[in-house]
């Protein structure tokens, strides 16, 4: 005779508990994150998409293609200064999210390091600038205050806007950036220097192989 081995209600609970437990912590090992501090400067690229290296990047390219133009030397003869540039509005045109204000902060740290212009703040920080110049007036001891109507006016403000072009094939992708910048004459409404910078990228997908 053959006994029949069955497995008691609990004890099967037990056994089903015991293995959900051992999945559940052999998969928290395998895929516990791992943070590593790199250097700032690093180029990483996970997504492909707009990062860090590509403002920079495209902000030092075309400020020192800018700076390059005649337009500067010409400002240099007529007043005898540098020029004074402000970073107006960057307008992003394309299908992702860019940080436009980090890539307008990369713009005049390119300007300011390059010792050829004078670099004043945009409309937005100018009014905290005046609201704490006029709370000098009236709380500040009198000989540190700061005089009103002593503001530098820009003798140029650059704008532009930042395009791009996909192209997507199963799992490969193309990206296509265009940065456009313009800087204008305040005075005259005269466009100066037109300048822009492209970059391409290819995003690739490992294809499964036997």
């Amino acid at each position: 005779m053959y006994k029949i081995l069955t497995v008691r209600p609990f004890r099967y609970g037990l056994i089903i508990c015991a293995l959900l437990v051992g999945i559940t912590i052999f998969s928290s090992c395998s895929s516990s994150k791992q943070v590593t501090r790199v250097d700032a400067d690093t180029t990483i690229d996970l997504s492909g998409r707009w990062n860090d290296t590509d403002s920079r990047m495209v902000a030092d390219d075309i400020i020192q293609d800018c700076l390059t133009h005649p337009w500067i030397n010409d400002h240099g003869i007529n007043s005898g200064a540098k020029p004074v540039v402000i970073v107006g509005g960057i307008r992003n045109k394309s299908m992702e999210h860019i940080p436009v204000a980090t890539f307008i902060t990369d713009i005049e740290r390119a300007f300011i390091n390059s010792g050829k212009v004078r670099t004043v703040s945009s409309a937005s920080e100018r009014g905290e600038i005046r609201e704490e110049r006029a709370d000098q007036g009236e709380f500040a001891a009198i000989e540190t205050v700061k005089r009103m109507g002593r503001e530098l006016g820009a003798d140029y403000m650059m704008t532009g806007e930042i395009n791009t072009i996909e192209d997507r094939e199963g799992g490969d992708q193309v990206i296509f950036y265009q940065t456009d910048l313009t800087l204008t004459s305040i005075e005259t409404n005269e466009k100066i220097w037109i300048g822009n910078k492209k970059i391409k990228k290819f995003i690739g997908r490992d294809k499964f192989k036997m």
